[in-house]
């Protein structure tokens, strides 16, 4: 997968390209994503997004639920073959008629364009799938709009899995994403509390421009050199040992290698409940035991 963040470069490949943030890449997302690999299959384009990074906050976009890494992985595992993402201040400027003529003609070389319903384009977002539909047609590119999609009556956005994250209802975002939510962030030292009372933890922190889960204790799973590990995390900030910070500390159920440096995978898979405040470790200690034996025990839902 070819990946590209600058705005003059040219694509000399003709394309079908799927649009949007595609903030999450949930079961909506890949409904719109799979549709412009089926078209690009079926008329020998390339296979192309285009999204964006984002340096600033925008209004109109909540925290993010994937980092860039865990958001390539997913592309490339969808055999997306050009990954184009330059940053959103570069082409906020451009003007609807500008945004079609430099983007999608010439630095993608789209044939085909595909997005959702409520997409907009251009500065100020001035743009809809009309404006596109309208510009495209007189440059000879196709524009599919896809529906949105419904899971149990509710439409699967990336609003509705910030929603159920930072309500505990894990199994809901994950659900819709169509895989367990997870992170990826660099594993960081800490107090050591976990050694020790026999229990060594791992430690993250969220960067500022992620969303976060509800605080509390979940069952969760860690992968490490593609090996599954049941394990038990806490997302809050550590009463019993007089944390402030507020961390994401995680029990690896089966490892005690050092892992300190690196990016770790832990994937949420069921939120037990909150944060509490223990009379000693020794109570930490047997709560820890208490959810790797249901984490080892966990039968986590397929979403194949």
């Amino acid at each position: 997968m070819q990946e590209v963040y600058k705005t003059n470069w040219k694509n000399n490949k003709s394309t079908a390209v799927a649009m949007g943030y595609f903030d999450g890449v949930h079961e909506g997302h890949k409904f719109l994503i799979n549709q412009m690999i089926d078209y690009a299959e079926k008329n020998n384009l390339d296979k192309g997004v285009f999204t964006f990074t984002k340096t600033v906050k925008l209004g109109h976009k909540g925290k993010d639920i994937l980092s860039i890494s865990q958001k390539l992985d997913i592309m490339q595992k969808m055999g997306i073959d050009l990954f184009y993402s330059p940053d959103f201040l570069i082409f906020a400027g451009l003007t609807p008629e500008e945004f079609v003529n430099e983007i999608i003609i010439k630095s993608m070389g789209a044939k085909a364009v595909f997005c959702g319903e409520n997409f907009c384009f251009g500065k100020n977002r001035a743009g809809n799938v009309n404006v596109l539909k309208e510009l495209c047609k007189e440059k000879g590119v196709e524009v599919f709009i896809v529906p949105t999609v419904t899971i149990d009556g509710v439409t699967v956005s990336s609003t509705e899995i910030r929603k159920a994250l930072s309500n505990g209802e894990i199994e809901k975002a994950n659900k819709f994403l169509g895989r367990n939510y997870s992170i990826d962030f660099e594993v960081v030292h800490g107090k050591k509390i976990g050694s020790k009372i026999g229990k060594p933890t791992i430690n993250q922190l969220y960067p500022d421009f992620m969303c976060t889960p509800k605080e509390g204790v979940y069952i969760t799973k860690t992968i490490i050199a593609d090996e599954i590990y049941p394990s038990a995390t806490g997302f809050g900030s550590r009463p019993t040992v007089n944390g402030e910070n507020i961390s994401c500390e995680t029990t690896i159920s089966g490892y005690n290698g050092d892992l300190y440096g690196k990016k770790i995978k832990v994937e949420f898979c069921k939120y037990l409940y909150p944060i509490k405040k223990f009379e000693n470790v020794q109570q930490l200690a047997d709560m820890i035991s208490d959810v790797l034996k249901q984490s080892e025990e966990y039968e986590n839902i397929s979403f194949d």
